[in-house]
């Protein structure tokens, strides 16, 4: 909307091109792919698995684990974004695409 980049920009794109194969345009995409999918991945099949058991939401993500890898993962967006604005992992991703 802003035409800027934020931290995750270049992830779906990134999860569409995993998804067909092309690992190689993921990692182009946004570097930070094979992290960020599978933790989101596995907290949304635990959370929906839990809500089916219980028919409350927040069980997964309540758990010290996902805290601690959610704030590991926010750092390392952070710290891939701000490197992309200074030219590493092939600079800003072209957002108007």
């Amino acid at each position: 909307m802003l035409h800027v980049p934020c931290p995750s920009c270049g992830l779906t794109r990134a999860a569409r091109l995993a998804l067909g194969g092309d690992f190689a345009g993921a990692t182009r995409m946004h570097p930070l792919w094979f992290l960020v999918l599978p933790f989101v991945g596995v907290v949304g099949v635990g959370e929906s698995v839990a809500f089916v058991r219980t028919g409350e939401w927040g069980a997964v993500a309540g758990r010290s684990w996902v805290k601690r890898v959610g704030v590991a993962l926010v750092f390392a967006l952070v710290g891939v974004w701000v490197a992309r604005w200074f030219g590493a992992f092939g600079g800003p991703v072209d957002v108007t695409r």
